[in-house]
């Protein structure tokens, strides 16, 4: 009886630490990635909470390749299973399938699987027109962001709360989570500087959802005339912003990987600049260089690929670094752009006017060229920092 005892104890002991590690804070976030019954659940997984709100509604929907459920079906064809009436789908920057280079032209077409129209969101018509919302009840968003101001999804979603404000149609959002989402940090907009790529007076990284995001649009009367749109956001189940998040589809097609969307926001400022970041190799935003630098022992070709027809620097030896194998970062991080404006062989032609727009400010340029200190760039940033976190606490739902 006494070795009953033994066995039955040691299996339960089995049991108790098999369960006790399944639930610690590495195992939670490495089964929400690897797709087990703990993962994380999206605003389009959690169904149960919005297919009610769209029953014997015509729909419009917002979204491109990153609209799917965990187990990788599209949100559109989810939908269109459980008989909701998708009228059309309305795409961002990249087109619906993710395939267009960063600025180029999407054109209006049909989609080639569910045969329903694609509007445009990206080009001449950034915000939906009357007519193109006229037999729609309701909208839906669904876009993975990845926590950058100058991302352009967020500025899709401010036009489409517009519009929908406007046409009197409630917009639905499917929150994700933001891969960056525990980094706020950078320069805020300043207002002179608004633009596609940064349209509201927010750091560069604002470490919020779409979801939160809508709802400070609201609450902060961003839209014209101070317009309120009637949001409902469908929110993630057992998400933290200080989780890590691998994304289910790439958000763009020079974003490939985890790496390069956490460098993302700090490489991106190179576009202001004769620098460049990868486009035209496989290592998009997880490298740096150009002619004008030092010779070093890492150099790049660009060459014509998918997601970069004619990159910068076509054919030509680039020289810089390899950022592959960085540790992840948890802040803006300065110290490439400071380092490459240091070594260009002519710091005349290293910046160019689309960084004041990156940078929503004149003031990192002039630091920059100045010489100021990254220590001392930092510090100019944080009264802004401080007043924007307080603010956008009362739109925070995780």
């Amino acid at each position: 009886m006494f070795q009953s005892f033994k066995k039955i104890t040691f299996i339960l002991f089995l049991i108790v630490s098999k369960t006790s590690n399944a639930n610690s804070p590495t195992e939670i976030i490495k089964n929400k990635i690897n797709g087990s019954s703990n993962e994380i659940k999206t605003g389009a997984d959690n169904y149960e909470k919005y297919l009610p709100l769209l029953k014997n509604k015509k729909v419009g929907i917002v979204t491109n390749q990153t609209g799917l459920l965990t187990n990788k079906t599209h949100v559109v064809d989810f939908l269109l299973e459980k008989k909701i009436a998708v009228q059309t789908i309305f795409a961002p920057e990249h087109g619906f399938r993710g395939t267009a280079d960063a600025g180029e032209h999407v054109v209006d077409g049909k989609d080639s699987k569910t045969g329903l129209p694609i509007i445009s969101l990206y080009g001449d018509n950034k915000k939906p027109k009357p007519a193109q919302l006229a037999k729609i009840d309701v909208m839906i968003f669904d876009l993975q962001d990845v926590g950058a101001r100058f991302y352009t999804y967020i500025s899709s979603l401010h036009y489409v709360m517009e519009a929908c404000a406007e046409n009197g149609i409630p917009l639905i959002i499917f929150d994700r989570p933001n891969p960056n989402g525990r980094i706020v940090d950078g320069p805020l907009l300043e207002k002179e500087f608004t633009s596609f790529v940064g349209m509201h007076p927010i750091p560069l990284l604002h470490g919020m959802t779409i979801g939160e995001y809508a709802q400070m649009i609201n609450g902060q009367k961003w839209l014209k005339n101070g317009v309120q749109c009637k949001v409902t956001v469908i929110p993630c189940v057992d998400y933290d912003r200080k989780m890590d998040y691998s994304l289910l589809a790439k958000p763009s097609p020079n974003l490939p990987n985890d790496q390069s969307i956490n460098l993302y926001a700090s490489l991106c400022l190179f576009e202001g600049t004769n620098v460049s970041m990868g486009r035209g190799t496989e290592k998009q935003f997880q490298i740096y260089g150009s002619p004008y630098l030092a010779k070093t022992n890492f150099s790049f070709t660009p060459q014509p690929n998918f997601g970069a027809k004619d990159p910068l620097y076509n054919g030509k030896e680039c020289f810089g670094e390899d950022l592959t194998a960085y540790p992840k970062l948890n802040q803006l991080e300065l110290k490439w752009l400071l380092k490459a404006y240091q070594n260009t062989s002519d710091k005349t032609k290293f910046f160019n006017p689309f960084f004041t727009k990156l940078a929503g400010t004149k003031k990192l340029q002039q630091q920059i060229e100045s010489g100021t200190s990254e220590e001392k760039i930092r510090q100019s940033w944080q009264k802004d920092l401080e007043a924007f976190k307080k603010m956008r606490t009362k739109y925070l739902l995780y």
